[in-house]
């Protein structure tokens, strides 16, 4: 890093990931509440997630998570998660880094939050293509908060 300028967008996305680890740590405590699931995307490939084979064989670069009605021992710490879910009637751990988060999203509460890939905000460079909104299809910037619609209709 440049001793003169401040890194702002790493900053954020350290900050939006640390507020992910909050709700997370919260959750592993109490349990969701409400209408409250979580929505979790994340680079398989990151060092340091540890998912089954067949997962990664299956989803080799990204996959989606639910966390809503089954996953047990959901735990927390400084920089990662782990949890255990069912995949074709199997439970199987997975852990997951923080910073290998590309997603989050809680819609019951309508919050959605899009990571820069971890390689990205190193400074690495890739395409600039702005993803877009989950409600309005408008170019958004990563780390942004975004309103989540799960009626709306692709």
């Amino acid at each position: 890093m440049d001793p003169e300028t401040i890194d702002y967008p790493k900053i954020l996305q350290d900050a939006l990931r640390d507020a992910v680890r909050r709700v997370m740590a919260q959750v592993a405590e109490h349990g969701l509440s409400g209408e409250h699931h979580f929505y979790i995307g994340f680079e398989t490939g990151h060092p340091g997630v540890d998912i089954p084979r067949f997962l990664h064989d299956q989803y080799p670069d990204e996959m989606t998570i639910i966390l809503q009605h089954q996953f047990w021992g959901l735990t927390v710490e400084d920089d990662s998660f782990s949890v255990f879910l069912s995949f074709g009637g199997s439970k199987q751990r997975l852990l997951i880094p923080f910073a290998a988060l590309t997603a989050f999203a809680d819609p019951a509460a309508q919050f959605a939050l899009r990571f820069v890939p971890a390689g990205e905000e190193e400074g690495e460079t890739a395409p600039e293509a702005p993803a877009p909104t989950a409600e309005t299809g408008e170019p958004e910037k990563p780390g942004e908060v975004l309103r989540f619609d799960p009626s709306r209709k692709r």
